[in-house]
């Protein structure tokens, strides 16, 4: 069992002014894993105050400096990449194997991406008589998921260190010991005090806290919808930024002249971490002509999914993460039942022989329209929804009649239609015949998908004001 009785606060661990604690549980076997304090807002007033006294200094750090420790935090997450994937694993319930790849080897990468970032970044730029200037935001609290836990804060933290501003960090309560992880990894690699801040706990105390405190310059939070309009609430009265990554209703529009495995591509990346992807392609669109086949060939394809344990070596998905997100799931696949849906894989009973644990099978819903709930609201579940359409214009409508924007896919090999559709649809990306997401290009939502970009110089931009200062010349 990992048990933490500290926060990191300053540069050190201290000793919560509170004396209650958050369990960890495993979603494998329900079994606790862990232990993390539960802090209250005397801690985040100790946190904020620390990287407040922090900033002046660390904003005003050599390049040299921020890409240096941005190279070492990179290598130390390598190095690490084990005991962090283990973690995770035991956690948040992910297969290892996917633990390894996908939680621990792309925040690696993107922490060296922002070290690359830095190297060649203009940081003025001269307009007539006038210099632009771009500088750290400031003091930033970070909200982070538990879905892709790791990822998410590195998402956060590396370009943060790279535009010089110091942090809070309040991880997951579900998914929070690799964040304690990672604070002992800023502390091996010698963050300067104050800089980088944990403190864990409810986010319904410290969350709220964090996005209404004066001292706060920047929220930056990824969950859900309902989540995150109360941050932007919460954070109104300051007037702070905030930046939001929230839910989507991926659609993903299957033409009948996509590419061969267009269908079995498409079942495969919602079943992905159990369909815990807030931009997973949940609302499979087939036009009319290859309906049939394409039910076929997604039923197929979800039949073939294991479900197995997550600390298992192989191809399988583990369980969900919690109690809640099982209760959650089950609800909106009966649900679709109730309304007329045609569940053709799948279903509300656990699989064959795991009998604890939060698992789900793949599920299926055909002849879906777009008013049913399971077309309309996130499940965050394995489970797609099949859509029937006729025309080009048929599927836009269908796939923008959304209140969320997050990411979508289209499948033809019809280059101009492909290019032509993309621009038509309303999400942050468009992901066209199964290309996955690009490292350095930006990440966020249209509508209540949030507001602000992660990723690439675009997520950089995010934690540095523009000043322009005139008669400069």
């Amino acid at each position: 069992m990992q048990v933490y009785e500290k926060l990191y606060i300053d540069g050190k661990w201290v000793k919560p002014n509170s004396s209650t604690s958050i369990e960890v549980t495993n979603p494998t076997n329900e079994q606790v894993i862990g232990k993390i304090p539960a802090g209250n807002t005397s801690d985040v007033d100790l946190a904020i105050s620390a990287a407040k006294k922090a900033f002046p200094i660390w904003s005003k750090s050599s390049i040299e400096e921020r890409i240096n420790i941005l190279n070492l935090l990179s290598n130390e997450i390598k190095e690490s990449t084990e005991e962090l994937a283990q973690t995770i694993t035991a956690e948040v319930g992910t297969p290892i194997g996917y633990s390894r790849m996908a939680m621990v080897g792309t925040p690696r990468v993107v922490t060296r991406s922002y070290a690359k970032i830095l190297e060649n970044f203009q940081w003025q730029e001269e307009v007539r008589n006038s210099i632009i200037v771009k500088e750290p935001i400031g003091v930033c609290a970070f909200i982070t998921p538990w879905n892709f836990p790791l990822h998410q804060i590195i998402g956060k933290v590396a370009p943060a260190l790279a535009a010089g501003c110091t942090m809070i960090l309040k991880p997951s309560k579900e998914a929070p010991l690799n964040a304690f992880l990672l604070a002992e990894i800023m502390d091996k690699i010698g963050v300067p005090k104050g800089v980088f801040n944990l403190v864990s706990g409810h986010g319904s105390e410290i969350g709220e806290y964090l996005s209404e405190h004066s001292d706060i310059d920047m929220v930056s939070f990824t969950g859900s919808t309902r989540a995150g309009k109360l941050i932007q609430k919460n954070a109104a009265d300051t007037i702070k930024k905030v930046t939001l990554e929230l839910g989507g209703k991926g659609g993903n529009i299957v033409f009948a002249d996509s590419y061969p495995d267009a269908v079995r591509d498409g079942v495969r990346n919602i079943m992905s971490n159990s369909g815990q992807s807030c931009d997973a392609p949940t609302r499979m669109l087939v036009q009319k002509p290859i309906y049939e086949r394409a039910v076929k060939e997604a039923v197929d394809e979800a039949n073939k999914i294991k479900v197995d344990l997550a600390s298992k070596k192989g191809d399988h998905i583990g369980p969900l993460v919690s109690k809640v997100q099982y209760d959650k799931v089950i609800n909106l696949i009966n649900a679709g039942i109730k309304e007329g849906a045609t569940l053709a894989a799948g279903g509300p009973e656990l699989p064959n022989g795991l009998n604890k644990g939060y698992f789900v099978k793949p599920t299926i819903f055909t002849d879906v329209n777009n008013d049913m709930r399971i077309a309309r609201e996130e499940i965050f579940g394995p489970v797609l929804s099949i859509i029937p359409f006729e025309t080009e214009e048929e599927a836009i409508a269908i796939v923008n009649d959304t209140s969320y924007g997050l990411g979508n896919y289209l499948q033809t090999e019809d280059k101009e239609k492909a290019q032509r559709v993309a621009r038509k649809v309303r999400a942050g990306t468009v992901y066209i015949n199964g290309q996955g997401t690009d490292t350095g290009a930006p990440f966020g939502g249209y509508k209540q998908s949030g507001n602000g970009r992660e990723g690439g110089v675009w997520g950089f931009n995010e934690f540095l004001e523009v000043k322009a200062i005139t008669g400069w010349n």
